[in-house]
């Protein structure tokens, strides 16, 4: 009586089992999520790990509201960046002018979001040029290795053992300030940390089994790293990137500083921040705002990097 009462009941709980496990699997997918379910799963799971981030989801927040307002605010503003208003110069926070204004009048709230507009344009640029060079760079001295490896990662210390910003500087001099020389510059040498990080990754992956058959296949080179290798590679690609915005906001910043970044009468963060170090003592308000919208937005940058590194990473899936 007992091993039939026994068995009756792993029975029945097989019987459950089963029945939940169809009903979760086979009846809620078609053939084609079948196939796709690992993918999508890890980036769900990184997903919902990201989302679990307090700190990392109020960057992002933050980070959509200023890249909200520094594409809308110019456009809907009652004050152009560049107008001018003599009654008003030099005048602190007030209700019409919530940032103040500057020595020619001019709102400084349009001109922080206009310049932000002219910052975060050059960072993402800079960093999607960045990346886009040193996967190519770092695929092919990785793939191939041997001697092309040893020449081209010679020549990548050759150029980290001069400081980025001497480069830049340089490379600034030779050409005319602008926006685009700007992005030109920080992006020439923006590239070397992506492409050592991307040549690590394709080392790991080239003897793989999919990579070899792909290989046996016929297929090409070029073909094999971006369709197979790019694809297991994009998270650390994704985190470096990430950080590297930040970066060229600071650079930018730095250059637009010292009066080699973008030319009058368009504004920029480091351009305000210069204009602003020039008062500091008479009219500090016109400091304060634009290096604090750079210190936020660098922190966000920064937090919501650090989140996507603990998403991304696949030791910490459940």
């Amino acid at each position: 009586m007992n091993e039939n009462a026994c068995t009756a009941a792993l029975v029945e709980e097989e019987i459950l089992l089963t029945d939940d496990m169809f009903v979760k699997d086979d009846s809620a997918y078609t053939d084609a999520d079948k196939m796709t379910r690992p993918s999508l799963s890890y980036w769900q799971d990184a997903w919902r790990r990201f989302k679990e981030n307090k700190l990392a989801m109020a960057s992002a927040v933050i980070l959509l509201v200023i890249i909200l307002l520094a594409i809308f605010q110019p456009m809907f503003s009652q004050y152009e960046y560049d107008q001018t208003d003599y009654f008003a110069i030099n005048q602190g926070p007030t209700a019409a002018h919530v940032f103040g204004t500057d020595e020619l009048g001019r709102d400084i709230f349009t001109r922080c979001w206009m310049g932000a507009r002219v910052s975060l344009s050059i960072a993402l640029v800079v960093a999607l040029l960045s990346g886009t060079i040193g996967i190519l760079y770092g695929g092919i001295a990785g793939y191939f290795g041997g001697l092309a490896d040893n020449i081209m990662m010679r020549f990548c210390e050759l150029i980290a053992s001069i400081p980025q910003m001497l480069w830049v500087v340089l490379l600034i001099l030779v050409m005319k300030p602008g926006v685009f020389p700007i992005i030109i510059a920080i992006g020439a040498t923006g590239w070397i940390g992506m492409a050592r990080l991307f040549r690590g990754q394709v080392f790991s992956l080239k003897e793989s089994e999919y990579v070899m058959a792909s290989r046996t296949m016929g297929s090409g080179s070029l073909w094999i790293i971006l369709k197979h290798m790019l694809p297991n590679a994009m998270s650390p690609i994704i985190l470096s990137m990430a950080n590297a915005i930040p970066g060229a906001i600071f650079s930018e910043s730095f250059l637009s500083y010292i009066g080699l970044g973008v030319p009058l009468p368009t504004p920029s963060w480091g351009m305000l921040c210069s204009d602003g170090a020039n008062k500091l003592l008479t009219y500090p308000y016109q400091l304060v705002f634009p290096a604090l919208l750079i210190c936020i937005t660098m922190l966000c940058f920064n937090l919501m990097g650090d989140g996507l590194r603990d998403a991304l990473d696949p030791r910490m899936r459940q």
